[in-house]
Order: C-alpha cells, then structure tokens, then sequence
C-alpha cells in the first residue's frame, strides 16, 4: 500500500484525467446495473400481462431506456478507458524521467558493482507495470468493489434470503485471494530480477560482440543468454502455475453459490413465495456480483506483478547520493587554476587504501604531470578533484575553496577532463566535440580539432565534420577517438584540463603532435597530465611521482631524473636518457 500511496501522489498532475475517468465509471456501474432491473421489470409485465393495460407502451418505453443506457455506455466506456491510459503512460513517462534524473545524480560508487542493463531495466521495463496498475488494476478493483457493494444491495432488496446464502462463498473467495497474493509476490519479483539480469546480459554482450567473434565464445554466452532467458520464463511459469489454479478455484467457488441460490430459489418459486420475475432478476444479477469477484485473481496478479517493480523503482528513487552539496553552497566563478590537496586520504573500501596523506599544491597555469606503476592512485586523484567521490579525510581547494562549499555544477563547469577510456556518443563528429560548448559555431569546432591534430583524418572522413561515428565512436579507432575527445575538451575551455592518458592510442608522430598542441596551451589554463610514456611528461612544470598511494618524489624532468629515484628508473625501463633524446620504448 505505502508504494501504492506513493504512485497515487506522483500523480497527482493527472487526477483531474482520473477523475473524470473515476466519474465514468461510476457512471457505467449504474448502466449496468440498470440493464437487469429493466429485464425483471420487463419479465414481470410479460408474466402478469394483464395487470398492465398498457403493456405495450411499457416495453417500447423499456427498450428505449435500454437502447439509452447502451449509447451512454460506449461513451463512458471511451472516457474510462482513454483517460485512464492518458494518465497512466504520462506517470509512467513521468516515473522514468524521474528515474534517469535520480540516476545522473548519483555519486560513482553507486555504479562500481551495477551493470547497465539491470539499470535500464529498471528504467524501462519496471516502470512499464505502472500503467498496468493505474490503467488497469486499481480501476477494476474500484469498479469491481462498487459493482459488488451495488448488487448485493439490489439482491437484498429483492429477496433477503436468497441474497444470504448468494454470500456463502464469499469468505472462501477471500481467504483463497489473500493466499495467492502472498504466494505470487515472490514469483513475480524473482521475476523482474531475472529480467533485469537478462538485459544486463544482453547490453554487455551487445557492446562486446567483437571480442566474442574474436575469442570464438558465440556457444558459451548463447548457453549464458539462454540460460537467463529461461530463469525469466520459469519465474514468469511458477507465478501462472499458481494463476491457474486460483482461477478455477474461484470460478467452482462462484458457481456453487449460483447453484445454491438456483435450487432454492427455484423451490421457493415453485412454492409460490418468489415472483417469477424476481428469480430471473436474482440470476441476472447474481452473474454481475460474481463476475467481480472471479477477476479479482487477476487483478491481484496485475498489483503484485507492479509492485514488484515498484520495489525495484522506489529502491533507486529512495537511494542517496555519497556527494551531496551544502545548502548554501557556492558557485565557484572566475576561477584561476590553483588546486591544493591538503593530507588527503582515500580508499574505496575499508581494507585497501588507496592515497594516504597526499598533499601538493599548483599554481595558475602550470602544467602537473603524474606519474607511477599502475594502480598507484593516479586517476583517483583526478576523480576526487572532480568530487566523483569524497576524500576519507584531508581537504581539497580550488582557489583557496573546499570544493565541498561549491556547487558541483560550477566544480564541472570549470574542469575538462579527457579520460583514458574515450566515450563518444553515437551522433556526428561535430556534435561530439560540441559536447561540452552546445553554442559553439562551426569554426570554434574546427579551431578545437585542429588543437587536437584531428582536422585533418575529419576531413578525410565521408561527410566530414558531419560523419555519423556510431555508438561508443566504433566507426573510429582508438587514437581518432582519444584526439575527438581532446577537441572536446579544449572547446569546453575550462580552466583546468585534465589528461588521462590522453595518448596512450596514438603512433609517436600523432603523440608529437597534440604534445606538441598541449604545449602551446601551457599557461593558459592548469593542465593535470597523467601519463606512463614519459616522454609526454617531459616539458612539465612540475612532475610528481606516487608509489602505493603515496607522493614519493617531486620535481621537474631534470631534477628527478638527476636523483635516480623512481622516476629516473621509471625513464630507464623506457630508454629515455638524460638529454631527454627518445632511443625507444620497450
């Protein structure tokens, strides 16, 4: 009910749509009820016609009612179902808009253990079952409800006795409900679960269809996917298996009350204590005031069958993000570049520590190049910098500001950061670069590319700056995807730049060139390069150096290189000698 409660209040936008859908229900309830109270009437005057003398007026006039109450149905039924649907699909547009939002304001951890599919499935195919729910299953159990409650009143009215025992069923009708929705729930949600798990399957092996080609592995994530397939069909089959035997259960259970009072209602006719036309009226009715109840079985599974998936919705909605902003936090403007990391300390989970106690401090415009094995902590330092996560302990400045006390909109407005795996989406080259700068003209993207030494292969491409490059760029390779990036972030123009192994798939030549590129944008903004081919790190300002979380050395190319620490057998291991001539990499 709490989750039930919840959607009702997220849709709020469109009661009014549900209101007049509410009205019309109601409306089509009296219709129908009306149908068997003017076939008694009529029943009535056929058998005892010459009590009426102006029968034949009676039934011309009964068969306009009728032919009105059929008319007026079909239109009520047009705005019951029409306006239901409106509401429903608009809160389930609503509901995933809310979704996605949510999602982009989570912290990083929150996807490190989450595959993509299971997310849109949530987004997708939970969200789906709302329509059901509000379209469907709340307004048959309204109307069933008031169906139930109107005839039983109207079988009272005609015959007390017989209206008595018509309810004999109805305890076992109800105990046997409340056992299958206690019974399928489990059913339902294992599921959603299954679903999820399949789509999650599917979006991997989708993106990695090239490395399942090259590996030969076609069989065995077929037996995977197929596997996955049949764990969602079987929970679908355990949940129908108890459908199908709710069902007659509750058709047998509704016809021994039809028998009940078609026995002793026939008895008590043939006694002369019931009018004809009252049995016929009881039987018509009594087929009203079962019908409800033997659609409650499906209206159940459509409940449970939603609030599985609301669990599962409600579950990201209700989930907060690890970085939250202050309440009064600022925007960060006009921002020069001086970033302090003061005793910083992170780890992303208890039992290894990532950086311990790392602190450093650059000024405007210099050019910092980080450098160690792999896994020492670099690119962690770029993600705190960005607040993807929050230090352990210690604090980090922009210009003298925590940028905990700034907006994190302002923090990305001011970092441009090219990451060492390279998303691109699946639109144009110039759509790419224009990512980050939705104004930017023609020439400021050209400007951008050329920054980048990507102007000239764009050029040699089929249409240009106007090229679809497909979904993750995988019409381009690795290189012309990492310089599309670079363009990317040097048309943001922010005021620090950060290099991921911003060339780490590039030939030499292309290397010299957006080295080359980058030293021509040195002192026009702070750049953070982290880099294992040390040849791009050479012309820093300052260069520093990390070992198992920590900052072991410090200094420019020469200083470094003439203490014969790490980073000079870092160089070694690559060949480059103290005169800083490449001989080659190994």
């Amino acid at each position: 009910m709490g989750y039930l409660i919840k959607l009702v209040k997220m849709a709020r936008p469109y009661w009014k749509y549900l209101i007049v859908s509410g009205i019309s229900m109601l409306a089509i309830t009296a219709l129908n009820l009306l149908g068997p109270w003017l076939v008694r009437d009529l029943t009535g005057i056929i058998t005892n016609i010459s009590k009426y003398p102006n029968a034949k007026r009676m039934i011309i006039n009964i068969s306009l009612i009728l032919i009105l109450s059929y008319i007026l149905r079909i239109v009520f039924q047009f705005l019951n179902s029409y306006l239901s649907h409106y509401a429903a699909w608009n809160l389930v547009a609503h509901v995933r808009t809310l979704v996605y939002s949510k999602l982009q304001q989570l912290s990083f951890g929150y996807f490190v253990d989450k595959q993509t599919g299971q997310l849109m499935s949530r987004v997708v195919n939970d969200t789906a079952n709302f329509e059901v729910l509000i379209a469907h299953a709340v307004p048959d159990l309204f109307t069933n409800s008031l169906i139930i409650l109107g005839v039983a009143c109207i079988l009272f009215i005609i015959n007390p006795v017989l209206a008595a025992l018509s309810l004999i069923p109805i305890p076992f009708l109800v105990l046997s409900g409340t056992v299958f929705a206690k019974k399928i729930l489990p059913n339902f949600r294992e599921a959603q679960k299954a679903l999820a798990d399949l789509n999650a399957d599917l979006q991997d092996n989708l993106s990695g269809i090239r490395e399942i080609q090259i590996f030969n592995k076609q069989e065995k994530e077929l037996l995977k996917i197929k596997e996955k397939i049949y764990r969602h069909i079987n929970a679908l089959l355990s949940a129908l298996k108890l459908s199908a035997v709710f069902h007659p259960t509750v058709s047998f259970l509704s016809s021994v009350g039809t028998v009940i009072v078609v026995s002793v209602g026939g008895l008590m006719a043939l006694s002369g204590k019931v009018p004809v036309q009252d049995i016929v009226g009881f039987i018509l009715y009594l087929s009203m005031f079962y019908q409800p109840v033997t659609q409650l079985s499906q209206v159940i599974e459509n409940v449970q069958q939603a609030l599985a998936g609301a669990e599962r919705v409600f579950e990201i909605l209700q989930t907060e993000s690890e970085i939250k902003e202050k309440e009064n936090a600022q925007k960060l403007k006009n921002v020069q570049g001086k970033i302090t990391f003061e005793n910083v300390s992170f780890s992303y989970n208890p039992e290894v520590q990532v950086l311990k106690n790392i602190s450093f401090e650059i000024q405007p415009g210099q050019m910092v190049a980080f450098v160690g094995p792999t896994g020492v902590g670099k690119t962690t330092i770029m993600y705190l910098l960005n607040r993807f996560y929050d230090p352990d302990s210690g604090v980090i400045k922009i210009d003298d500001i925590d940028i905990k006390d700034v907006t994190l909109k302002s923090l990305h407005d001011n970092i441009s950061m090219v990451m060492q795996d390279v998303f691109l989406f699946n639109g144009t080259v110039a759509q790419n670069i224009a990512y980050g700068k939705e104004d930017a003209t023609m020439d400021e993207i050209i400007q951008a590319a050329k920054i980048a030494c990507a102007h000239d292969f764009i050029q040699n491409l089929p249409q240009g700056y106007d090229t679809v490059i497909g979904e993750r760029g995988v019409k381009l390779s690795g290189g012309q995807k990492q310089r599309l990036a670079i363009a990317r972030a040097v048309l943001k123009n922010a005021p620090i730049l950060i290099l991921d192994e911003a060339t780490s798939s590039v030939d030499t030549e292309t290397e010299k060139e957006i080295q080359e590129a980058i030293n021509n944008l040195a002192g026009t903004r702070t750049i953070l390069i982290i880099a294992h081919r040390l040849t791009t790190v050479k012309k820093a300002d300052k260069i520093i150096v990390l070992k198992d979380g920590e900052i072991v050395e410090m200094g420019t190319h020469e200083e470094l290189f003439a203490k014969k620490g790490l980073y000079y057998h870092l160089c070694s291991v690559q060949l480059i000698d103290e005169n800083d001539s490449l001989i080659r990499e190994v």
